[in-house]
Parts: C-alpha cells; sequence; structure tokens
C-alpha cells in the first residue's frame, strides 16, 4: 500500500482567493496555487527589475490535499492560476489531471523556460508567459499573452512567442511602488508599439494579494 508521505509529491508555497491583478484577465476572480521553486534569478542587473516573490517556502502536498484546499477557499470559483516561482518544474501529468476533474480552468504563469510535455499542455486552457532568459532560450512554443516587464529605458522586445493573442508591456515595480517615470516610459512604448498594450500590477494598489 502506497504511503500518505509518498503521495504528498508538490511542494506548495501557498494557494489562496483573490482577483487576478494583472494581464488581459486582469479583475477576474481566481484561486491561485503557488509552486515552490524556481530556475532563474531575476535582478536588476540582469532583468531591470528585482523579483518580490517569495516562492522559497513550502510545505508538501498531494494533489488530492490541493483541490481540497481550493474548495474549501471557494467552491464556485472555477478558475485556477499556477504560479510560482516557475510552476512547470512540478505541474505535471497527475496534477493537471486532478485539478481538471476537479471542474477547474487551468491558468498557468509561466518564464518561458519550459515547455510542457503535450499532455499536459493539452490541459491548460490559458498560459500568460513572461520571459526571463534570453528569446533564443525560450523553449515554451505557445502562450495566450506574452508580458515583459520593463523597467526605465528598457526597449520594446521582440519576442519568439510572437504568435501569442497579446503583447502586454509590465512597468517595474520596486516593491509596492510604482515609479512615474517608470510608468509613463512603458506607456509611450505602447503608444509608438500600438500592437502592444499596457499591463499594470494593480493588485498591489488594490491591497489584495
Amino acid at each position: 500500500m502506497e504511503s500518505d508521505k509518498s503521495k504528498n509529491n508538490y511542494t506548495v508555497n501557498e494557494i489562496f482567493y483573490s482577483l487576478q491583478g494583472e494581464g488581459v484577465r486582469a479583475g477576474t476572480a481566481n484561486l491561485f496555487l503557488r509552486l515552490s521553486g524556481c530556475n532563474q534569478t531575476c535582478m536588476i542587473e540582469t532583468h531591470g527589475f528585482a523579483c518580490d516573490t517569495e516562492f522559497v517556502s513550502g510545505i508538501k502536498m498531494s494533489a488530492e490535499d490541493i483541490v481540497s484546499r481550493c474548495r474549501e477557499l471557494s467552491k464556485d470559483c472555477n478558475w485556477i492560476i499556477v504560479t510560482g516561482g516557475e510552476p512547470l518544474l512540478q505541474l505535471d501529468l497527475n496534477l493537471a489531471k486532478a485539478l481538471k476533474s476537479a471542474g477547474f480552468s487551468i491558468a498557468i504563469e509561466t518564464n518561458g523556460s519550459i515547455n510542457p510535455a503535450p499532455e499536459v499542455l493539452a490541459l491548460i486552457d490559458w498560459i500568460a508567459c513572461s520571459p526571463k532568459v534570453a528569446e533564443h532560450a525560450v523553449k515554451l512554443e505557445r502562450c495566450d499573452e506574452v508580458k515583459y516587464v520593463r523597467g526605465y529605458g528598457q526597449g520594446i522586445p521582440k519576442p519568439k512567442l510572437s504568435n501569442a493573442a497579446y503583447k502586454l508591456i509590465s512597468p517595474a515595480f520596486e516593491g509596492p511602488v510604482l515609479d512615474a517615470k517608470t510608468l509613463k516610459w512603458c506607456i509611450d512604448l505602447v503608444k509608438e508599439n500600438p500592437t502592444w498594450r499596457l499591463s499594470v500590477q494593480q493588485h498591489k494598489g488594490w491591497s489584495v494579494r
């Protein structure tokens, strides 16, 4: 008989219920499953911004426990955003099937460095990619929205994921603060490149997670 310990396959940083604060789906209610761990280190020197998300700590949970906790938080919300860190380090067919069987539509937020297995990809309903590697190193082959965080002075990117339905620029925050100069820079980038759109981390202004 399989032990309880062996069923705890996923290291979960947190699970919470809130509004999506950025991207095309901003303003919608979602359950958030933050999986621990990342394969990138975002710093001002290399990326133009420093990552402000704590994704290192976590507890072991089974797919069934994850589903149960999500339903404790909301019985009516049927969208779950799997994020990180980098969620594709852990999101596998077993977890994706468990979420779909529970009635969830699955969205992911990924850095683009991993291309999921086709059977996992087929179960994902929305992919938001914010590349954190050089374009030639992007492994993801498709996404619904591609989003770049931009600090002051950084130009418009040339995404490998040019087939994304939506291309977004997101001004870099310094903690909870958005510098007015950075915001204006990003607004001007969109005005000069009208196939792109602006995406601001609105949840920071809303004071929600």
